[in-house]
């Protein structure tokens, strides 16, 4: 293990990147051992499993994506903030197309609680203030901007929208001008 320099933190990076070439899902401790030219048995002393190591992916994931939406978003409001986080979320899906899914990782709940999970809880809410929703409206609303987000990148990175006009970039900035619209005119009353 020495002669490789191996350690928790490099494992997960090395994921992370596999991840991103090859798919979170087929982001395993055997084809990581045979990145590092090691058996995978040796990386047991650094990561208990194959889900220990999606997990502390997904971590890793939740902790830079949460720092890019953070840093995008500071200083901004209402339509600019939301035009910043959504980019923001876009951006780090197509550059990291791996880690992005493994963002979306199931987490226990305590592991959840101590994550990075819950300042993208945090962001979109502060994001949402500039809206004046109430609860439980402002729920309703993070969790659309979720569904959108994810669902469209989910599409876009899989090749979705590769052969159809508009190109994706239009349509994206639609959609969210389109959320802002939403937002602004919530329906609260039934």
């Amino acid at each position: 293990m020495a002669r490789v320099g191996l350690t928790t933190e490099r494992l997960v990076r090395a994921g992370a990147e596999l991840a991103d070439e090859i798919g979170f899902a087929h982001t395993t401790p055997a084809e990581l051992a045979r990145r590092f030219g090691v058996k995978t048995a040796s990386l047991y002393s650094h990561v208990r499993n194959a889900d220990d190591l999606k997990t502390r992916i997904a971590l890793l994931a939740l902790e830079e994506l949460a720092d890019r939406a953070s840093l995008a978003v500071a200083g901004r409001a209402d339509k600019d903030a939301l035009t910043a986080f959504a980019d923001a979320y876009r951006d780090y899906a197509l550059a990291h197309p791996g880690r992005f899914t493994a963002a979306r990782h199931p987490l226990d709940e305590e592991t959840a609680a101590a994550s990075a999970a819950v300042r993208h809880s945090q962001m979109s809410r502060a994001v949402l203030r500039g809206y004046d929703l109430a609860e439980p409206y402002e729920t309703h609303a993070v969790r659309l901007l979720g569904a959108v987000f994810s669902g469209y990148v989910t599409l876009e990175t899989a090749g979705g929208f590769a052969r159809s006009s508009p190109d994706a970039q239009e349509s994206w900035t639609e959609i969210v001008h389109a959320l802002d619209t939403l937002l602004r005119t919530w329906p609260t009353a039934r």
